[in-house]
């Protein structure tokens, strides 16, 4: 097992706060350390750093406490970013901002033409394009994807609005193997990942409400939240390596490593 040295893009918690309610584990009616999940969110960026990958950052907009989580921000194949649509007006304006950052960064940008939330819900393991819909994206979203990507879409139903993004249920460790939590997909889903990853990691309920599953994986290293002993063990018995971050304050919004970070594959199989 190598790792493979990734490029990635993230965003400062600078104005982090739970202000509306969008998913099951936001609750505006409990303070909110910004300051803590700075410090949190500076804890994984390290980690990132230590691993040997590139990370670069976009600046965080005022009145956009979610931006944060950059992984819905677009998703960034071959050198191509598509941008979003989200599902919620809460975070529209997030989307025209990552737009504008990939065209700066010299990449050729395409506009959404329905509802998607990027990396949230879209994630390429090897060759296939594991693609959620459920709660936010669109299943006629994952017609573009593929036009434009070139990868086959396999479309996956989410059925457990608690895990409301696919990489809240769902994480790709190498091009051959996931993780993931049985119960948040439908059974026609289900079948559909057995199918394809018979030697998949499964998760348990406990695992998946840490947000266990919201990893960041280079093939070896698994970035993951801290307090998932049984999840770590198992991806340990399977010759992974994990290392803990402490999110727990992102959490509050529904987030965790994943969520804060966006891969750039910005060359063919990169």
């Amino acid at each position: 097992m190598e790792p493979t040295r990734q490029h990635y893009l993230m965003c400062r918690p600078t104005y982090f706060a739970v202000d509306y309610v969008i998913n099951p584990w936001m609750d505006p009616s409990q303070p909110v350390d910004t300051d803590r999940a700075i410090r949190q969110w500076e804890q994984l960026r390290q980690a990132h750093l230590d691993l040997g990958h590139t990370v670069a950052e976009i600046a965080p907009v005022p009145g956009l406490p979610d931006m944060v989580f950059a992984a819905n921000g677009g998703t960034v194949i071959d050198g191509k970013a598509l941008g979003v649509q989200f599902r919620n007006p809460q975070r529209a304006d997030e989307a025209p901002a990552y737009l504008s950052w990939f065209a700066e960064a010299g990449l050729p940008t395409y506009e959404p033409k329905h509802v998607n939330e990027g990396e949230g819900d879209i994630l390429l393991a090897g060759d296939l394009l594991l693609a959620g819909t459920g709660f936010r994206t669109s299943h006629a979203a994952h017609r573009q994807l593929q036009e434009l990507f070139g990868y086959p879409v396999i479309s996956l139903q989410l059925v457990d609005p608690r895990y409301y993004h696919l990489d809240t249920a769902l994480t790709v460790l190498d091009e051959r193997t996931v993780a993931y939590l049985p119960e948040a997909f439908s059974p026609g889903s289900q079948a559909v990942l057995r199918r394809l990853f018979p030697d998949a990691v499964l998760a348990t309920a406990g695992d998946a409400e840490v947000f266990g599953l919201n990893a960041v994986s280079d093939g070896l290293h698994v970035v993951l939240p801290a307090g998932t002993p049984q999840l770590a063990g198992r991806l340990r018995e399977r010759g992974y390596l994990p290392v803990e971050v402490d999110l727990s304050e992102l959490r509050r919004a529904g987030g965790g490593p994943k969520c804060c970070t966006l891969r750039l594959r910005q060359g063919k199989g990169a």
